[in-house]
């Protein structure tokens, strides 16, 4: 029973560390995305062409 309480502790204690590295992370500017809104406008018109539907032509099913 006491194994479980020292693995139970050392869980908490590793994911209390993944949390302050997490938030260190963030605070230090790591998950900004810099590139991606300077290239998106190089992008936006096959985006928009890409939701342009094409004109529906009649299928040749016969039943």
């Amino acid at each position: 029973m006491s194994v479980i309480y020292l693995l139970i502790s050392i869980s908490i204690i590793v994911a209390i560390g993944f949390f302050i590295a997490f938030i260190r992370a963030v605070k230090t500017g790591q998950y900004d995305d810099d590139y991606t809104p300077s290239v998106r406008m190089l992008f936006d018109d096959e985006l928009i062409q890409s939701k342009v539907k094409k004109p529906k032509t009649k299928s040749s099913t016969t039943l």
